[in-house]
């Protein structure tokens, strides 16, 4: 008899052999090399017609222009035609679905939170590679802290270590946050983080700032896990300690994306991940959720629902919960430059005129938008197994630090030819006092 492994790695095997199928049979799928244009998909410009290029999307500044410029130039994006092009589902389920090549070396650490819960902090500390080491600490002046959180189910996917071992490389020092009972986080109390609630990354992050003082703190999610950044940005406002993120694929309205739903394949991923987490504490959290109906439910709206909404003690109603939860409910107070990296072929997310909210790229200066006509949710492969998001991503960090580094060099200059020639005017009218009320220094000798 075949061991449970065994039947789960032929059923992903099949799924990959029918989705295959799919795109190179079935309909509506475009010849190659269809509808491209010379010059590639490499090609970042602000946003306007051409279609095969990707896009930034944002409100005009001076930040904008400085972004476009650094990530035109950047070695992320590389000309080329490439297998993966037209694949997304593909794309999506290599990097969210299949182990990673390399498992970092990492040292995890057990923050106790102010209610006596438990959260995780896995610091990646290698393998180290050589050459670019320097390029983040050039940047920053101190080597800053990468803060990664992977999706809202926990599952730290091998886009999430590649990043890491990326960053780690580039100088940062990479840190995953794990959520309570997520990831192999001991469940010390009987409350689980709710889908955008901030307040154990808030402690989080100030344990961060306290361990690694003087380092500049940047942060970067994956997928449906931008809720949570995204809230905490919001919420926190000028007051989050980040330096800059990001958000690879996210998941900006997320209430709707659960009662949409999201192609089987992914649904039943995502749910076997979480319900494989917490049947580690079955007994416990059976105080307060009908376990029974848990591990029973069939979509991550049911499983969400029963979870948080659905309690034995503080039951409340779907749209309460999200009312407290939506990722964008104080996007107008963040004050942090966050850069969305979005496909528009995105299987997951769903179709971009609907799911993508351009009215605020258009309104808000602090957000971008990279838009990019192929990459499905979270793949963004080129020819290799490497996604171009991570380079892209790091590219982006360094060029808001060395924005902003610009900018506080022009204000000294700035204020010390406005002392000088405050100082010049003082002198020039302490002169012309002098003239005028020189019969007091004749009185007075």
């Amino acid at each position: 008899m075949l061991a449970l492994g065994s039947l789960a790695a032929w059923a992903l095997a099949l799924a990959l052999l029918c989705l295959l199928a799919r795109e190179l049979w079935g309909p509506g799928r475009e010849p190659a090399g269809a509808g491209e244009e010379e010059d590639g998909d490499d090609v970042i410009r602000e946003e306007g017609p051409g279609a095969g290029h990707c896009r930034l999307i944002c409100k005009p500044s001076a930040l904008a222009q400085s972004l476009l410029r650094s990530l035109q130039r950047g070695a992320a994006l590389q000309s080329g035609r490439w297998l993966w092009r037209t694949w997304p589902q593909l794309q999506t389920m290599f990097q969210l679905l299949f182990p990673a090549a390399h498992q970092p070396e990492l040292a995890r650490e057990l923050l106790q939170l102010a209610d006596g819960g438990l959260v995780a902090l896995d610091w990646v500390l290698g393998p180290r590679g050589a050459g670019k080491r320097s390029r983040a600490t050039a940047a920053f002046g101190i080597a800053p802290v990468l803060l990664v959180l992977p999706n809202a189910s926990g599952k730290v996917t091998r886009g999430v270590l590649h990043l890491c071992l990326l960053a780690l490389e580039q100088g940062y020092k990479p840190v995953i946050f794990n959520r309570r009972g997520h990831n192999g986080s001991p469940l010390a109390s009987l409350k689980l983080q709710a889908f955008g609630d901030p307040g154990d990354l808030k402690e989080a992050v100030t344990y961060i700032r306290v361990r690694q003082p003087g380092s500049s703190l940047c942060a970067v999610s994956e997928g449906s896990g931008s809720g949570l950044l995204l809230s905490y940005l919001g919420e926190c406002g000028s007051s989050s300690y980040l330096a800059a993120a990001a958000c690879i694929s996210p998941v900006f309205r997320c209430q709707e994306w659960l009662e949409t739903g999201c192609p089987w394949l992914y649904e039943w991923s995502l749910l076997l991940h979480q319900k494989r987490g917490l049947s580690r504490y079955a007994t416990a959290l059976a105080e307060g959720v009908e376990m029974g109906r848990l591990f029973r439910s069939r979509s991550l709206r049911e499983f969400e629902e029963t979870l948080f909404c659905q309690t034995k003690k503080h039951p409340v109603t779907w749209d309460a919960y999200w009312d407290r939860n939506e990722p964008l409910r104080d996007a107008d107070e963040a004050a942090v430059p966050v850069l969305c990296i979005c496909s528009a072929d995105d299987p997951v997310r769903g179709p971009p005129a609907s799911t993508l909210p351009m009215e605020l790229f258009h309104s808000s200066p602090y957000f971008f938008l990279l838009l990019t006509p192929h990459g499905g949710h979270c793949g963004f492969l080129r020819e290799g197994p490497c996604s171009w998001s991570h380079g892209m991503t790091l590219e982006y960090f360094m060029a808001v630090a060395e924005f902003f580094r610009v900018e506080e060099r022009l204000k000294g200059l700035h204020r010390c030819r406005r002392s000088v020639l405050q100082k010049r005017e003082a002198s020039s009218a302490a002169c012309h006092l002098q003239e005028i009320f020189s019969w007091q220094r004749s009185y007075t000798r």
